[in-house]
């Protein structure tokens, strides 16, 4: 018997910067609804699961072929709290249930670009490499060791590294092409072992192996600003939705 496997979409109702992002609507369908189609189309779940604190995204996700067994409680849902407490509600309530996964991908509504291939490609990497966790990134843009950190009105830098650049300068201050490569975590998908949340109390563990996304697979869509953009990138083809036959909710 193969190992058991579930998608976990977190769509908490209690956005901030975009009022109800989760449920907003791109082009014809909720943001949710192009998540869970690229789960359904990846064929690779054994079930589909949104975590959410709110009845009206339920009913959305049960609509596009999501399962809801359970609203989360208040206490996962705030801005505040971290992935592994809301997961680990999840894996608890189907264990209570007598349903084991042996491993679970967590897919977030705002990347709505990731298609059914994106997450393919991603579990034949995980499935490859001998690792605790996988996990989306793409090449940082703005550089860490660029950064500074502002305290008591003087800034130090916010990477303090022993590494120097070319004539032993501090790598604030050297070109980009001399500092190292740094990749910075999209929302776009993680995939993890069961039992590395068991063994770690994380959702990482020590063996993080990256999936590099390519092309719109990471855009993330969190501020009003990026919606705007996403529907200019989508209008002149340079953004695909993944496809869904179904009427609008």
């Amino acid at each position: 018997m193969g190992e058991k496997k579930v998608a976990l979409i977190p769509a908490r109702s209690g956005s901030k910067r975009v009022k109800n992002k989760n449920i907003n609507i791109l082009e014809k369908h909720p943001l949710i609804a192009y998540t869970i189609q690229s789960a359904l189309s990846s064929n690779i779940f054994d079930e589909i699961i949104v975590s959410t604190d709110s009845s009206e995204i339920k009913k959305i996700s049960e609509y596009y072929g999501a399962n809801v067994p359970f609203i989360r409680p208040k206490e996962y849902a705030k801005d505040t709290s971290p992935d592994i407490e809301w997961v680990k509600h999840s894996l608890d309530y189907f264990k209570n249930n007598g349903v084991n996964y042996d491993i679970f991908s967590i897919l977030r509504p705002t990347s709505p670009f990731r298609k059914p291939k994106t997450i393919l490609r991603a579990f034949n990497l995980f499935k490859s490499t001998k690792c605790d966790s996988l996990r989306a990134v793409e090449k940082c843009l703005q550089h860490p060791c660029k950064m500074w950190k502002i305290e008591d009105n003087y800034m130090s830098p916010f990477v303090n590294l022993e590494e120097k650049g070319p004539l032993n300068q501090p790598l604030h201050s050297s070109q980009y092409p001399s500092l190292p490569e740094v990749y910075i975590q999209n929302a776009s998908l993680e995939i993890a072992y069961t039992e590395t949340v068991i063994k770690y109390n994380n959702i990482s563990g020590d063996r993080v192996v990256p999936f590099v996304t390519v092309d719109d697979e990471g855009f993330d869509l969190n501020i009003e600003e990026d919606w705007e953009l996403a529907n200019i990138l989508i209008s002149k083809g340079k953004a695909a939705l993944p496809i869904i036959n179904k009427k609008p909710y």
